[in-house]
């Protein structure tokens, strides 16, 4: 790392990077680094490389070197710019909640899809385990709901999802609520209830990535001991909490795809399908009301 208050081109700042990046084990450590400047810099990756033989800016490479040292240590790239895209709007984020995975984009797909089948607009979208809030507020900007609650048991995630309401005022309401699971609905009925859960054995949170293990809440990740604690819950009291015709939408581990549409069945929960993610895993689960 250069010394501090040297005058460096934004290309010789790129390659020094690399180089460090590189001996923390990061892949594709120039991408990361062109990735990095950018934001830092408020601009677009592209923009870096046009600029690259400019002398880089004090304030900018300073946080930029800061971002490269976390980036080295292990800390996620989400939580190291402080923000992350989902679907069709870009979150804040950090170590309060889980970085939304692309799996859960398709979980977001298959509700608008079914929402726009059924033809009808209106309801509540209902988001259990919000996290930072991303599909709770990609209901709300994509969806025909007239509102969305959003629950989850940690303070710290209400928190912050609550700032990305605020930040990102959606054009229908967006409530976030503090508890556990299905409790702050209350007896409010929704039209459709989502839900992404934690789902890993405690073995396998134990087994995990140290990039997520030591990031990332075990609260978000970690369901007991066969993982199903949280997704059982809400099989067992979602049907009660849903309109009539309503839906359930779950993601699932694929490992436990069969056993949460077992406990489905047991629950009196109808037309219980499981859905493939891009990957072609079983991901999701939907089901309606009996």
């Amino acid at each position: 790392m250069p010394e501090t208050g040297a005058e460096i081109s934004i290309a010789a700042a790129l390659g020094e990077a690399a180089r460090q990046l590189e001996l923390g084990g990061i892949p594709h450590a120039r991408r990361e680094a062109t990735a990095l400047w950018a934001a830092c810099g408020g601009i677009r990756p592209a923009e870096v490389f046009l600029r690259r033989e400019e002398v880089a800016d004090r304030a900018t490479a300073a946080s930029f070197w800061e971002a490269v040292q976390r980036r080295s240590s292990g800390a996620p790239f989400a939580y190291v710019v402080g923000r992350t895209s989902f679907r069709n709007v870009e979150l804040e984020t950090d170590p309060r909640a889980l970085i939304p995975r692309p799996e859960t984009e398709g979980l977001v797909e298959l509700v608008l899809r079914w929402a726009a089948a059924a033809g009808q607009a209106g309801g509540v979208a209902a988001d259990i385990g919000t996290g930072c809030g991303c599909i709770a507020l990609s209901l709300a900007i994509e969806g025909p709901f007239e509102a969305v609650l959003a629950v989850d048991i940690s303070p710290d995630a209400v928190a912050l999802a609550r700032g990305n309401v605020a930040r990102l005022r959606p054009r229908v309401p967006v409530e976030v609520r503090l508890g556990d699971l299905l409790q702050p609905l209350g007896n409010r009925r929704s039209r459709v209830i989502v839900a992404n859960p934690p789902y890993l054995t405690a073995a396998e949170w134990e087994a995990l990535d140290p990039a997520v293990k030591a990031y990332e809440p075990r609260l978000a990740l970690a369901s007991g001991a066969d993982g199903l604690v949280a997704t059982a819950a809400i099989l067992a009291g979602a049907g009660g909490l849903l309109e009539p015709g309503g839906l359930l939408a779950l993601e699932i581990d694929e490992r436990r795809a069969a056993a949460a549409q077992g406990f489905a069945t047991a629950h009196g929960w109808r037309e219980v399908t499981i859905h493939l993610d891009l990957f072609g895993r079983p991901r999701y689960l939907l089901a309606h009301p009996s």
